[in-house]
């Protein structure tokens, strides 16, 4: 099948990088290669278990630092809102200056933020170091895309996006029990503290072997169209700085209402804000593109079909599955009043399924394509509602809570199917000059989706709670998120139909 018919104009400071968007035109694979994914996946691992265990550890800071929920709240939200921010520009850098060099800068400041957060004296030094923290991540995170990007192709892509994911699983699993070991190891005070300067060897680590394995020069300079590297105004100007700061808005001003609900009913005035500053950042990348300088986002990669739906999927997936666990806190605290380790230890078998369904996925998604995707979504859906059928159980016959361990590990399976594949898939036609601005731009979808998705599904649980009861908002709320995957699946059926025999005649 012919890809589509859409060529790079990555002019660059009065050069032009050109070709068809596609990816069919491949050197012999570097040897290098797996070394560089292990690499990657080490610094993937300690971004995730630090997300999944801050969450055990919120209680033990609010109690050690004598904070107020606001406070503790940004300990979530800084580290989101920076990592949000600043994804697609960091993106935009590694494909212009070299991923490796990036990788390895962002690991150092997540490294760094990490060691701050651990000695912090107070909830707004703490706060501070956790900003710093999703700075650092959101620069190494889309280079660690883009380098498999480079460095893998076809069938063994899909495979390096399947062990991906199978680290995403692992890290969710084995984060929140040991945040709670550490908690109980080092108490109250010390405990937290610990959840954060755990990081630190790993990050060490990811530094130091980055150095090693990574293939050199780190980084580079760019070059003009004689071949001699150009200055730092040029450099700078190729980066888009405008175009990164006004994107950079545009994800601040939509995300922070949703996260800061409940501060004040005028910070939903932002969302127009943000509507207008997308608005200025579209013209301004069409600007730059009619210029000798590429923009930072090449509008044109939405034009192939196969990312504009992927980026989509992974937004609405997003949407719904992050409050998937958040509503079985919620249940079994508030609910029915167990422990927050027994409510952890619930999602644990889900998260081992999702890491070997990933892994599986891996191997298999050069094969059957987006049909791996549409069947994790329906296998997530049919859990969900087997979930309200336990949950309706219990209220009404006493039916055991604990089967929610079997119905939700459907859904902890089927995520190992969707995520990984649809990264594969979604990429697979995009120009490897844009390999991590694309990827940065799939990451930044699934952080709006994931800001959105919480405010407004938490929003729906709370409502029904509060006139009813726990078990039906939990229920609702469930039942919201079926809702957004059943446009999340018609989605991806409309994608795999460009891949069929019918499709590929018409655009013959």
């Amino acid at each position: 099948m012919p890809g589509p018919h859409l060529h790079c104009g990555t002019s660059v400071l009065g050069w032009r990088i050109t070709g068809r968007m596609n990816v069919t035109d491949r050197t012999e694979p570097d040897p290098q290669r797996w070394r560089v994914l292990a690499v990657l996946l080490t610094g993937i691992f300690m971004a995730l278990i630090a997300v999944s265990i801050v969450n055990v550890a919120l209680p033990s800071i609010q109690h050690g630092l004598g904070a107020r929920d606001a406070d503790v709240q940004w300990v979530l939200s800084g580290f989101a809102l920076s990592f949000g921010v600043v994804l697609v520009a960091a993106g935009r850098a590694g494909d212009l200056l070299g991923r490796g060099g990036l990788y390895i800068l962002g690991m150092a400041v997540y490294t760094a933020g990490a060691i701050a957060a651990g000695f912090a004296p107070s909830v707004e030094m703490l706060n501070v170091a956790r900003f710093i923290m999703g700075i650092g991540a959101g620069l190494f995170n889309p280079q660690g895309v883009g380098m498999i990007q480079q460095y893998f192709s076809g069938r063994e892509r899909g495979i390096a996006f399947g062990y991906f994911g199978t680290v995403v699983g692992i890290a969710v699993a084995i984060g929140p029990p040991l945040g709670g070991f550490l908690i109980r190891l080092g108490g109250p005070d010390l405990g937290w503290r610990l959840t954060m300067l755990v990081n630190v060897p790993v990050g060490i680590l990811a530094i130091v072997l980055g150095f090693i394995l990574f293939p050199r020069p780190y980084m580079r300079r760019l070059r003009g169209p004689d071949g001699r590297p150009v200055g730092t105004l040029k450099t700078l100007k190729a980066l888009d700085p405008v175009g990164a700061i006004l994107l950079g808005l545009v994800v601040l001003t939509l995300m922070l209402p949703f996260m800061e609900s409940g501060a004040t009913p005028w910070i939903w005035a932002l969302l127009a804000v943000s509507a207008v500053l997308l608005a200025v950042w579209i013209k301004w990348e069409k600007r730059i593109k009619a210029t000798d300088t590429a923009p930072m986002v090449d509008l044109d990669i939405f034009r192939i079909e196969h990312f504009r739906n992927g980026a989509l999927i992974a937004t609405l997936w997003f949407f719904g599955t992050t409050s998937i666990w958040v509503l079985v806190a919620q249940y079994f605290q508030n609910a029915l009043g167990h422990s927050a380790l027994v409510s952890g230890l619930v999602g644990l078998p889900a998260a081992i399924l999702s890491s070997f369904a990933s892994n599986w996925a891996g191997h298999r998604v050069d094969t059957y394509g987006r049909k791996i995707v549409i069947g994790g979504i329906l296998i997530t859906m049919a859990g969900l509602l087997l979930t309200v059928g336990v949950i309706a159980l219990n209220d009404l016959y006493g039916v055991s809570e604990f089967w929610t361990i079997l119905t939700l590990s459907f859904a902890g399976a089927a995520g190992g199917l969707v995520i990984s594949p649809n990264q594969a898939l979604s990429l697979r036609n995009v120009p490897l000059a844009y390999a991590g601005t694309a990827g940065a731009v799939l990451q930044t979808g699934q952080r709006i989706g994931t800001s959105v998705g919480l405010a407004v599904i938490l929003a729906v649980t709370f409502a029904v709670k509060d006139a009813y009861q726990w078990q039906w908002g939990i229920v609702a709320g469930y039942l919201t998120i079926v809702a957004i995957f059943v446009v999340t699946v018609a989605v991806a059926v409309k994608d795999a139909r460009l891949d069929t025999p019918s499709a590929t005649l018409k655009k013959l």
